[in-house]
C-alpha cells in the first residue's frame, strides 16, 4: 500500500468523507489516492485559498472534519488565508499537502539555499505560527503517527488547523500498514488549571444566588465544544438573560423569551444595556475580543462579578480581560457540573429579566425611518425582510464588511437557523466558498450567500464551482459600490481623500448581470424596498445557484455602533459600551442606566 492511499483510507476510518481540491504534480499520488478511495469524495475549487475556507465553513457548520489537499510550493501558500481564518476561529481542519521529493527539499542539504526543487517551499515553516500541529513527514514509517496525531489535535482542546507536508517520494513510498508505529493522545493531554470543577460551579452558583443583575455571556465556543444542548437546558432552567457575542447569534433565536441582545462595538443597545448594567456575568466559550469589550476593555461590564469559561487560558491572562473567576475548563465539561445544582429563579432575577426585555422591545435594530429609503434598499432594511422570508433551520453564510455587520445586527433569527461568517481574519472573498463548503457538508441543501460587491471578487472565480457541481446556493450581492466599510472609516478619518473605495476612488467593478450569464445563473435585481421581498422569494426558491444583486442606499451608515463623542467644550471622548451612536438624549440614556455612567 502506498503511504498515499493509507492516508486517504485513515481519513475515511476517523470518519472524514470529503475533500476539497486543487490538483497538482507536486501531490499527484494524494490526488490519485483521494480519487480512488471509497468512502472519499472530492470538491474541486478554482483556488486553493476557496479550498481552505470551504473546508472551515464545512467544520464550523457540523463540527466535522473536511481534509484540505494542496500541492507543493504555490498550492500551499495560497491556502494560508483560509487556514489562518480557521486557526483564529478555533475550527478544526486537516491539510495535506504535497513537496517535491526529499531529496530536491531545501532542507535535506543544511545549506541557506531559497529553493533547490521545482516550485519548492518549506510550507511548514510559514504555516508553523497558525496551525497547532505542522510537520513535513520524510519517512514512510512515520506517517501512522503523525496522521493520527495530526486528526486528535485538530479536534481536541481548542480545535484549529493541523498540516502535514508530504514529499514526492513519502507519498508514493511502499509501506506495510501493519507495522507502523501508533499516536498515543496522552502525549497532549490537556492540563487544566481549574481541577475541581464541582467547587468551581458552587461558588458561581453562591455568586448566582446572590445577585441581582445576572446575564449569560454566549460564545461559538458553546458549539464548537459541542455543549449546544446542555447550554438551552441551562438558560431554560436559569431563566435569566442571555446575550451573544460575535459569529454566535445563531445560538439563540430571537423571540426566545429570555434572550436579549447582541453587545459588542457594532452591536445592539439592548445587548450592551444588559451587559454594561450587570452585577453578575457568566461568560461560556467566549474570548472576549476587542469587538465586544471595546477599547475601553477596563470599562466592560465594570461592575460585574465576571466568570469567563475558557478551554485557552491564555485568552484568561490576556491583557484585555480581568477575569474574578477564571475557569480554566472544557465548557461542555463545566456545563455539565454546573447542571447537577438545582437553581430557582429569584424575584430580583425575574425583575432584571422583566427590565432587560423593555430594552429588547424599545430599541430594535432596524428603525421604522429606514423603510423611507426612495432609490435605494437600506442594508438594515433588506437582512430583516430576508429574514421573515427564512424557514426555520436555514444556511445563511455571509462575507466581510456590510454583509456580515448588518445582517448581524439585523438578522431575526429563527430556531435552528445557522448565521456565520469568519471572525478572527475575516477576509474578504470568504463567501462564496464558505457557502460552497456548508452546501457540501449539509448534502446539498440550500445556502444563502451574503456577499459584497467588493468581497465576492476575490473568489469569484468559485461562481463555476457552483455551476459544475449543481449546488442550490442563493447569493445576495450586496453592492455598496465597493468598499463601505473601508468608505466609512476614511469619511470619519480622512473626509477630504477617499482612497481605493470604490469607483470614485480607483476600484472599479464589473456588471454582476453579465458576469452571471457568462457562468449560467440566473439573475435578478433590486432597486428598492417595494420590490424587495419579491426579489428575495424568487431568489430563494429558484432553481440551482441563483444571483440577486441589491443596490444599497450608501448614506446609511452602520449603527448603532461605538464612536467617539464631542462634548460642550470641543474635547473628543470614547465612549463606553453602553453609550452607542447615533447617542441617545443624556436624559433617555440615564434612564437605562442602573450602575453609575462613567464621569466624562
Amino acid at each position: 500500500m502506498r503511504v498515499a492511499d493509507y492516508i486517504a483510507q485513515t481519513l475515511v476510518k476517523h470518519g472524514i468523507h470529503d475533500v476539497f481540491l486543487l490538483t497538482g504534480g507536486g501531490a499527484m499520488h494524494l490526488n490519485d489516492a483521494f480519487g480512488r478511495c471509497p468512502g472519499l469524495s472530492y470538491t474541486c475549487c478554482h483556488h486553493e485559498q476557496a479550498c481552505a475556507m470551504a473546508a472551515e465553513s464545512y467544520y464550523r457548520l457540523t463540527n466535522r472534519l473536511a481534509a484540505l489537499n494542496v500541492t507543493t510550493g504555490p498550492g500551499g501558500t495560497n491556502a494560508i488565508t483560509g487556514v489562518y481564518g480557521a486557526w483564529t476561529d478555533s475550527i478544526g481542519m486537516i491539510v495535506i499537502s504535497g513537496q517535491v521529493k526529499w531529496e530536491t527539499v531545501v532542507r535535506s542539504t543544511d545549506l541557506p539555499l531559497r529553493q533547490l526543487g521545482d516550485q519548492e517551499i518549506d510550507i511548514v515553516k510559514l504555516v508553523e505560527p497558525i496551525t497547532k500541529y505542522a510537520v513535513m513527514v520524510t519517512e514512510p514509517q512515520s506517517i501512522r503517527y503523525h496522521l493520527e496525531r495530526a486528526l486528535h489535535l485538530a479536534q481536541s482542546g481548542r480545535p484549529g488547523p493541523c498540516w502535514l507536508d508530504i514529499p514526492m517520494n513519502v507519498q508514493g513510498a511502499k509501506i506495510d500498514p501493519t507495522s507502523l508505529p501508533g499516536y498515543d493522545p496522552k502525549e497532549d493531554a490537556i492540563k487544566y488549571t481549574t481541577p475541581d470543577l464541582a467547587a468551581t460551579c458552587e461558588q458561581v452558583i453562591n455568586r448566582l444566588k446572590t445577585a441581582e443583575r445576572p446575564v449569560i455571556y454566549a460564545g461559538s465556543g458553546i458549539r464548537l465544544g459541542r455543549a449546544y444542548e446542555d447550554f438551552l437546558r441551562l438558560v431554560n432552567t436559569w431563566k435569566i438573560p442571555v446575550v451573544t457575542a460575535w459569529n454566535a447569534h445563531d445560538l439563540i433565536w430571537n423571540d426566545h423569551p429570555y434572550y436579549i441582545g447582541r453587545p459588542g462595538t457594532i452591536g445592539d443597545r439592548p445587548g450592551n444595556f444588559a451587559v454594561q448594567n450587570a452585577d453578575f456575568l457568566l461568560v461560556l466559550g467566549c474570548r472576549l475580543n476587542i469587538r465586544q469589550v471595546s477599547y475601553n476593555w477596563e470599562n466592560f461590564a465594570r461592575e460585574a462579578y465576571k466568570i469567563i469559561v475558557d478551554i485557552d487560558e491564555s485568552e484568561l491572562k490576556k491583557p484585555t480581560l480581568r477575569p474574578d473567576l477564571p475557569v480554566h475548563a472544557d465548557v461542555a465539561d463545566f456545563l455539565a457540573h454546573l447542571l447537577q445544582h438545582q437553581v430557582e429563579p429569584t424575584q430580583h432575577h425575574q425583575q432584571w429579566l422583566d427590565w432587560c426585555l423593555i430594552r429588547k422591545e424599545k430599541y430594535p435594530t432596524v428603525l421604522p425611518e429606514y423603510w423611507l429609503t426612495q432609490g435605494a434598499v437600506n442594508p438594515y432594511c433588506f437582512a430583516q425582510a430576508l429574514f421573515k422570508e427564512l424557514p426555520p433551520g436555514e444556511i445563511v453564510v455571509t462575507g466581510d464588511g456590510t454583509a456580515c455587520v448588518t445582517t448581524f445586527q439585523a438578522a431575526s433569527i429563527k430556531e435552528g437557523q445557522r448565521l456565520y461568517t469568519n471572525s478572527g481574519c475575516a477576509s474578504m472573498g470568504y463567501d462564496l466558498p464558505a457557502a460552497i463548503g456548508a452546501c457540501i457538508a449539509s448534502g446539498k441543501r440550500r445556502v444563502i450567500c451574503i456577499a459584497g460587491d467588493g468581497s465576492i471578487q476575490l473568489n469569484l472565480q468559485e461562481l463555476q464551482t457552483l455551476v459544475g457541481y449543481q449546488l442550490p446556493i442563493k447569493i445576495f450581492v450586496l453592492n455598496n459600490q465597493g468598499y463601505h466599510s473601508i468608505r466609512q472609516t476614511q469619511q470619519n478619518f480622512f473626509a477630504d481623500n477617499i482612497v481605493g473605495c470604490g469607483p470614485e476612488s480607483g476600484v472599479t467593478f464589473p456588471s454582476f448581470e453579465k458576469l452571471a450569464a457568462a457562468y449560467g445563473i440566473p439573475y435578478r435585481l433590486c432597486r428598492e424596498h417595494a420590490t424587495m421581498k419579491q426579489a428575495i422569494q424568487e431568489t430563494i426558491e429558484g432553481e440551482g445557484s441563483q444571483i440577486c444583486e441589491v443596490f444599497l442606499d450608501l448614506n446609511q451608515p452602520f449603527a448603532p455602533k461605538l464612536s467617539s463623542r464631542r462634548l460642550d467644550d470641543g474635547r473628543m471622548v470614547s465612549s463606553p459600551l453602553e453609550d452607542l451612536s447615533p447617542f441617545l438624549d443624556r436624559d433617555e440614556f440615564m434612564s437605562n442606566m442602573i450602575v453609575a455612567p462613567m464621569t466624562e
